[in-house]
């Protein structure tokens, strides 16, 4: 079940504020947990904190050189806003910011397969339902394996422009482009999707409509 009671509620609140606007920037979770090994390297030297902070200018400076895809750049930029944002009071603390950064990188998970309107910046009785429903999705991942090229069912259950929403196994929702398949889809419809890109974790990162 995901609950964060190694947090107080400070600190609860700063990871689920991290990991929603990490998401809402899509950002990748595999260059958030890159900055989190760099900082779990140093996090028992005196000025950690501030070397944290630097290391995240360095990234962004650097983005073009280090980085894997055009993208990353703005992952490291997303990555050093939003930590300026949330970490800089724990910035003497580097134990407490590892912490909340390795909450924050789970909870990013549980996130990015909620749609975006679902998500809010953090208030204590929104969190406290949506958590709820994060377990549950969660649950469902730990129990399905899924593999690229899986057929299976899915609920359309939002359209805007080319932009369908599915709902899989009646937790896990997925926002897809669909520009020669939107126009001929309702919202309630049952329709057939393949699988076609699994993240890191197991969880599905990409689906497509082949009815």
């Amino acid at each position: 079940m995901l609950t964060t009671e190694s947090l107080t509620e400070a600190e609860s609140q700063l990871a689920h504020n991290l990991a929603i606007t990490l998401v809402k920037e899509e950002t990748d979770v595999n260059e958030v947990g890159k900055v989190i090994a760099y900082l779990r390297s140093i996090v028992e030297q005196p000025d950690a904190g501030r070397r944290f902070f630097s290391y995240l200018k360095t990234l962004v400076t650097n983005g073009r050189q280090i980085g894997h895809s055009g993208r990353t750049t703005g992952y490291y930029r997303s990555i050093e806003r939003a930590c300026n944002q949330y970490l800089q009071s724990q910035q003497a603390n580097a134990q407490t910011m590892l912490k909340i950064l390795g909450w924050a990188m789970r909870l990013m998970r549980y996130y990015k397969v909620s749609p975006i309107e679902e998500m809010s910046i953090f208030q204590r009785p929104q969190v406290e339902q949506t958590s709820e429903r994060q377990a549950e999705i969660a649950e469902v991942i730990n129990n399905q394996k899924f593999t690229v090229g899986q057929i299976m069912d899915a609920t359309v259950t939002a359209k805007k422009g080319n932009k369908v929403t599915y709902e899989i196994l009646g937790k896990i929702k997925l926002t897809e482009k669909e520009p020669k398949k939107a126009e001929f889809l309702s919202e309630g419809q049952v329709v057939r999707v393949e699988v076609v890109d699994i993240k890191e974790d197991g969880s599905i990162h990409k689906i497509r409509c082949i009815d």
